[in-house]
């Protein structure tokens, strides 16, 4: 009989916490503006002054083993001041870190006098440090106070069931079922430049004129089929109920028989009419999944719209209304002729534990 003896891996040295070093660790993983780096060694530490060990500590906080036993054992170490990153190789530093303590703090806690942001020169007028220090301050810590995203929260109170429901469509589809993201884009202009366009030649760029001429709008509804890519779209020159309805007819017909449709789609009116609850209700294989307000991204049609967008519609000219609609129709053509799925990879919970984030560091919204 052959019998297999486990080999236990090294006994881990248990970490255990001061009050003082505790207070200091938990302010910087809470605190909003510390940065992420430190914030989640911190995190780190406390975990494994839990008693958890080194696997359950990086399946929490998503991070590599290796990782987390190297902060594990920076701690055991050398204490608070093993979290801090270790000296690099080259001349002796010329700015304390009291100096860069300055910036990072003026950065992310107020703004100039006289600007809504931070530039290098105003910076380095503020510290007296050089640009190109504050640049690589700035770049170490991936600082960026030249940007500024946009974004917008849902208010809808059915955030979090909507939210499972639609990206549990996505990541685990019903049986015998065809998941469809629908919308329409609406109010797309048939535009025509001013003058005519200047082709690229070798140093020179495309050339169009700021203006141009409006010849009239239309609107696409679309629908995309979540596992395979396929698009059917369709082309009203008016944007209300009825022209829904039509579009939800057309996929009766286009789907096969035996399948049940979901369709992914927002809280749009038409998608609500009285006419198309109506519909609905004569079509029972028909089931409507609503994203949440302000939650476009939970819809991957947007993200097809945006790829018709830039590579169709944005610098397209059009001298006509037919036209753009037979622009659009080719390149669906085209599209479902090699159709790409866009992979959705964030479940539910990590959606949700990320808004929280972003939450914790607005002040107020958590009120």
């Amino acid at each position: 009989m052959l019998v297999v003896v486990a080999q236990r891996g090294p006994r881990m040295q248990p970490l255990v916490l001061t009050d003082e070093e505790r207070k200091v660790l938990v302010g910087w993983a809470q605190r909003r503006k510390t940065v992420q780096a430190l914030a989640q060694r911190s995190r780190i530490v406390l975990a494994c002054a839990e008693g958890l060990s080194n696997t359950d500590v990086a399946a929490r906080e998503r991070v590599s083993l290796p990782t987390d036993g190297k902060w594990r054992r920076r701690f055991l170490e050398r204490r608070l001041d093993g979290l801090s990153d270790e000296l690099r190789p080259g001349g002796p530093r010329t700015i304390a870190d009291e100096q860069v303590e300055q910036v990072i703090v003026a950065t992310l806690e107020r703004s100039p006098r006289n600007a809504t942001h931070w530039s290098r020169s105003s910076m380095a007028a503020e510290t007296g440090l050089s640009k190109s220090s504050i640049g690589r301050i700035w770049k170490a810590f991936r600082l960026q106070p030249h940007r500024a995203e946009e974004f917008k929260i849902s208010t809808d109170p059915l955030f979090v069931d909507k939210v499972r429901d639609v990206v549990g469509l996505y990541l685990d589809p019903p049986e015998n079922a065809i998941v469809l993201c629908v919308d329409e884009k609406a109010q797309i202009q048939a535009l025509d430049r001013s003058a005519p366009v200047l082709p690229m030649m070798p140093g020179m760029p495309e050339r169009r004129t700021h203006d141009y001429v409006r010849h009239g709008i239309t609107t696409l509804f679309a629908a995309l089929n979540t596992a395979t890519g396929e698009v059917i779209g369709q082309i009203h020159r008016r944007h209300r109920a009825i022209e829904f309805k039509k579009f939800l007819t057309r996929l009766d017909k286009q789907v096969p028989a035996e399948l049940d449709v979901h369709l992914s789609c927002d809280n749009y009116g038409t998608h609500k009419a009285p006419i198309i609850m109506k519909w609905l209700a004569a079509h029972p294989r028909f089931h409507m999944h609503f994203t949440p307000t302000y939650s476009s991204w939970l819809n991957e049609v947007e993200r097809w719209f945006g790829l018709l967008t830039d590579r169709q519609l944005r610098r397209g000219v059009h001298k006509s209304v037919a036209a753009l609609e037979k622009s659009i129709r080719d390149w669906i053509v085209i599209w479902n002729e090699d159709p790409k799925p866009f992979v959705w990879t964030k479940t539910a919970d990590e959606i949700l534990e990320r808004l929280a984030s972003y939450l914790q560091r607005i002040p107020g919204a958590g009120h």
